[in-house]
């Protein structure tokens, strides 16, 4: 007996030299478009992402014209998306729209691709333990951007309450970020650098909260280059729409060469 099975083994092990390891059923062999795609629909339900994108691979290659293929492809953007793969979700919901211009479902996509860039941006923070606002702010401007291109193509698309309360916390961020640089160039006597970008936060995010600070950067900027007359003009722009303004609250004297320095942190000392 024992002989027996030695001898199996042995023919078993020739075989896979002769012809390789043994390879994995192919369960969709033969299986319209329909049913691969109930297959995949079965285990995107069950959270078997991965699975899930293995039988929407072979729909697509097998029946690329059918009625199942463009939505194979956004099916598979979403579930690139719930394994936090941000790089292949952007790419599928791309060709997407490059294969499917008209493609009824295109709002979806476009509201994919923003979400996909903002969630990359929270993981990035937890991966960091930092505010990205500090970092390079690439992934806040295409998360943006994909909801811009969202609400200018398709203003009254079911995805635009959503859409729209994220860029406005986007845009918070950039204004943020813009900010967080503007404040190096003043503690290094950048006048003119930290004057630019305070200039591009009140141009770009009028809306945004860091308007007021814009504001008190760039007057510190002009009065720091001797540019009176623009200074007192920044000045009244300040007062007239931000009269409670930490600037005037709290006394500070404008004659100063240091009074722009209020933001910093307070000494420890």
């Amino acid at each position: 007996m024992r002989i027996g099975i030695v001898v199996i083994m042995m023919l078993f092990l020739q075989a896979c030299a002769i012809f390789g390891p043994p390879t994995e059923l192919d369960d969709t062999k033969g299986l319209s478009a329909e049913r691969i795609y109930e297959k995949a629909s079965e285990e995107m339900a069950n959270k078997n992402y991965k699975k899930s994108v293995e039988y929407l691979k072979k729909l697509e290659s097998r029946y690329p014209n059918s009625k199942y293929g463009a939505q194979a492809k956004l099916d598979m953007a979403y579930a690139y998306y719930k394994q936090q793969d941000s790089a292949q979700c952007v790419s599928s919901v791309e060709r997407f729209i490059k294969i499917h211009p008209n493609h009824p479902n295109l709002d979806y996509a476009y509201y994919l691709k923003g979400v996909a860039y903002f969630k990359e941006r929270g993981l990035m923070e937890k991966a960091t333990f930092q505010d990205i606002s500090d970092r390079d702010p690439k992934v806040l401007r295409q998360s943006f951007l994909a909801f811009k291109d969202l609400l200018t193509l398709y203003p009254n698309t079911r995805y635009g309450k959503d859409a729209t309360e994220r860029m406005i916390y986007l845009k918070n961020k950039l204004a943020d970020h813009e900010l967080h640089v503007a404040r190096h160039y003043m503690k290094v006597a950048a006048y003119v650098a930290a004057l630019n970008r305070a200039k591009y936060v009140i141009e770009s995010y009028p809306d945004s909260n860091f308007v007021e600070e814009a504001l008190v950067i760039m007057i510190s900027a002009y009065d720091n280059l001797d540019m009176n007359d623009l200074k007192e003009d920044n000045l009244r722009i300040l007062k007239q729409n931000y009269p409670n303004s930490a600037m005037f609250t709290k006394g500070q004297d404008t004659k100063k060469k240091d009074w722009w320095k209020f933001w910093e942190k307070a000494s420890a000392f």
